[in-house]
């Protein structure tokens, strides 16, 4: 049988990235051949990422990126916040983003996609991430907003690297005008819905139970009046609510006097044509996923084998 020389287990931590015990029974598994053993690590990876794939991961990074009129955001997670400053992790995720470009921005065509200098998909490059780094982590969703002209601008809240961050907006405008002052305004647009976060663009978009149940809490606090009365109350209620929730209705966070629309009307001026909002998207990191909470002395006893 081969020596497993320190020589060796550092040559293959330096290919793989593994843990030091591991790269030394992969060699020992191997009979101190360095290749056999990349595919060893590889296989035991790939089932370490299968074992960590039920744990919760809502931290990590939402990344946005932009080219031409086109423009991408994304969120992939982690277990732990500490991940989102793993300059491993940070250049998958400006990788996947990038990628999602030239997608159809869908997650299965991200997933499926090729991964940049690799003979791997961008599924595949994030599972030997997993066994690398240790942790469960999810490619979770991507959105992609394009204009025929104008600028797809974005903002990133809580910024960990350029472009990289806890909040990740996009806003399309639809314009002939200036592209840089459009770009501005856009930005700024991006700044109001990190901090708004609008349910929708306009009245339409907000869905039919969304309304109806608005619509009925408004009668429901105002039961034993006549039904004509509560009728005009909910009327009432209901300009209140799209007025807070709709993008183009509400306040502009930047000037409280004027909605989005009125700020959008009043640029064209500035910008040189008309400018239409059609479209935006805003990622909050780990918005909806359900946090785990454990007791931590308790886990550290049953690692210990004291409970």
């Amino acid at each position: 049988m081969a020596a497993i020389t320190a020589g060796l287990v550092k040559e293959l931590r330096d290919k793989t990235g593994a843990g030091m015990m591991d790269c030394k029974t992969a060699l020992t598994e191997t009979n101190g051949d360095v290749e056999a053993a990349v595919d060893w690590l590889r296989k035991k990876g790939l089932a370490k990422a299968a074992k960590k794939a039920g744990r919760v991961a809502a931290e990590g990074l939402v990344a946005v990126e932009s080219a031409g009129h086109n423009a991408a955001v994304v969120e992939i997670n982690a277990e732990t916040d500490f991940v989102a400053r793993n300059p491993d992790f940070q250049a998958f995720v400006r990788e996947a983003t990038k990628v999602a470009l030239n997608t159809d921005g869908t997650l299965e065509s991200l997933a499926n996609a090729k991964f940049p200098g690799a003979d791997v998909t961008v599924a595949e490059k994030l599972t030997a991430l997993v066994a690398t780094i240790g942790e469960n982590m999810t490619l979770r969703r991507v959105a992609k907003l394009s204009v025929p002209q104008g600028v797809v601008a974005s903002y990133v809240h809580g910024q960990v690297v350029e472009g990289q961050g806890r909040i990740g907006v996009l806003v399309a405008l639809e314009s002939t005008g200036d592209v840089e002052k459009l770009t501005a305004l856009g930005r700024q647009i991006a700044m109001h819905v990190a901090a708004l976060s609008p349910l929708a663009l306009d009245e339409a978009g907000i869905s039919a139970e969304t309304l109806a149940r608005e619509k009925a809490i408004l009668l429901e606090k105002h039961q034993g009046k006549p039904a004509n009365v509560q009728e005009k109350i909910a009327e009432s209620g209901m300009k209140s609510f799209f007025k807070e929730n709709t993008l183009l209705d509400q306040a502009f966070v930047h000037d409280g006097s004027k909605s989005v629309a009125q700020v959008l009307k009043e640029a064209e001026g500035q910008v040189g044509g008309p400018v239409k909002l059609t479209g935006f998207v805003r990622f909050a990191l780990g918005e909806g996923i359900e946090k785990e909470t454990s007791d931590f002395a308790a886990e550290v006893a049953a690692a210990a084998g004291q409970g």
